[in-house]
C-alpha cells in the first residue's frame, strides 16, 4: 500500500518525543493529518513547533493505559504509530513496574483501542534490545532464540508478541521495528546527552560506565524515520520486523574521547570497570539491516559520522565553542 493511498488521520503516540516528533513532521510533509497522543513525561510541546499553526496536527495530553482518555483520537484513524514507551532502562530496572506499566500494558490498550475503532495498521518501535546479547553479529531478525536481559527488552518483546497475536487474531497489518540507538541533538536521555551532563557538571573530570569496550550502532533520527517509510510503503506481510541502525558500530571509549575533544580535550576520563555498564545494559551490538536495505533503504552515515553530528548540534545547543586539538587524558 502506497503512502499516498492512504485515507483518515494519523495517531502517533508519543509523537512530542525526539523520534516521534520528527515522525509527525515527515507525515505532515506527505500531507497527512496527525493526531498525537502524548503524557508530556519526557515529550515536549517545543519539539512540535506546527502545533497550533498547522490545523492538521493536534496533541491530546493523555495516559495510554487509559483509553477512555483518548478514544476521540482515535475516531476515523486509518493508522497508529506507537512510540510511547519509558526510554530509560535504569529506570525501569529501580523500579519493576515502569516498563510493564508503560510499556506491556499500554501496548494491549493502543492495540484493542485499534482493534474496537477498526483501526487496521498498527506500527510499533521496539528496540535491539529484545535480541540479548547476540551470539551472532550482524544480527538478522530471524535470530532466536531471543533472550531480554533488562525488565524494558522483556517489555518491548512483549509488546511484539502482542502486535503479532493481534495480527493474527483480528487482521491488523502490525511493523515492529527494532532500533539500534537512535540519536540526534534534541536528544533528553543517552549516551552523549549523559556525558555532555557530567562534563556541564564537573569540566575536568568525565566518569564513563563499563571499561569502555562497550561497542553499538547509533542512527541519526532522520535516517530512522527515512527506514520506518520505506518500510510501511513497501513491506506489506501481516506481520513485518525490521532492525534499523548503522552498518557499523563505535565504542563507548571512542565516543567519550570525541565528547571531551569537543570540550576542549582537559577532562580526564575515567572508568567504572566491567565489560557492562550498568545492569541490563547490552555491551555489543551491531544489526543486520540487509532486510530493510534490500527496500531501497540506507543510513546517510556511519555510526561515528552520526556521533559527530550530533556532538555538533549538542555543542551548539549549549554554547560550546568548538574544542581545540590536543590529546585527551585517560583514566
Amino acid at each position: 500500500m502506497a503512502a499516498g493511498t492512504r485515507t483518515g488521520p494519523v495517531v502517533v503516540t508519543g509523537g512530542a518525543g525526539g523520534i516521534g516528533s520528527v515522525l509527525v513532521r515527515s507525515l505532515l510533509e506527505r500531507g497527512r493529518t496527525v493526531r498525537v497522543i502524548d503524557n508530556l513525561s519526557s515529550g515536549r510541546r517545543e519539539h512540535l513547533p506546527a502545533l497550533g499553526k498547522d490545523p492538521r496536527l493536534t496533541l491530546r495530553e493523555a495516559d495510554l493505559r487509559a483509553p477512555a482518555t483518548y478514544d476521540d483520537e482515535l475516531r476515523g484513524a486509518s493508522e497508529i504509530w506507537h512510540l510511547a514507551a519509558n526510554a530509560d532502562i535504569r529506570r525501569g530496572t529501580a523500579d519493576s513496574r515502569v516498563d510493564l506499566e508503560n510499556g506491556t500494558i499500554a501496548t494491549f490498550e493502543v492495540l484493542d483501542a485499534a482493534r474496537r475503532r477498526d483501526i487496521p495498521l498498527v506500527r510499533y518501535t521496539s528496540s535491539s534490545v529484545v535480541y540479548g546479547s547476540a551470539q551472532l553479529l550482524p544480527t538478522p531478525e530471524s535470530y532466536g532464540p531471543l533472550m531480554p536481559e533488562s525488565l524494558y527488552a522483556a517489555s518491548k518483546l512483549g509488546a511484539e508478541a502482542l502486535c503479532s497475536a493481534y495480527a493474527h487474531s483480528y487482521g491488523l497489518k502490525v511493523h515492529l521495528f527494532r532500533f539500534a540507538n537512535i540519536i540526534d541533538g534534541a536528544m533528553t536521555h543517552g549516551i552523549l546527552f549523559d556525558l555532555f551532563e557530567k562534563l556541564h557538571r564537573d569540566p575536568a573530570r568525565l566518569e564513563v560506565l563499563g571499561d569502555g569496550s562497550q561497542a553499538k550502532s547509533y542512527l541519526r533520527t532522520e535516517d530512522c524515520v527515512a527506514g520506518l517509510l520505506v518500510a510501511v510503503d513497501r513491506a506489506l506481510e501481516p506481520v513485518n520486523i525490521f532492525n534499523l541502525g548503522a552498518a557499523d558500530r563505535i565504542s563507548v571509549r571512542e565516543i567519550a574521547e570525541k565528547v571531551v575533544a569537543a570540550h576542549g580535550g582537559r577532562a580526564r576520563i575515567e572508568y567504572t570497570g566491567g565489560r557492562r555498564g550498568w545492569t541490563g545494559d547490552v555491551p555489543q551490538q551491531l544489526l543486520s539491516i540487509e532486510k530493510l536495505r534490500a527496500l531501497g533503504w540506507n543510513p546517510s552515515c556511519s555510526s561515528a559520522g552520526a556521533i559527530d553530528r550530533t556532538i555538533a548540534e549538542l555543542a551548539r545547543a549549549r554554547g560550546i565553542a568548538p574544542g581545540r586539538a590536543g590529546s585527551t587524558p585517560r583514566g
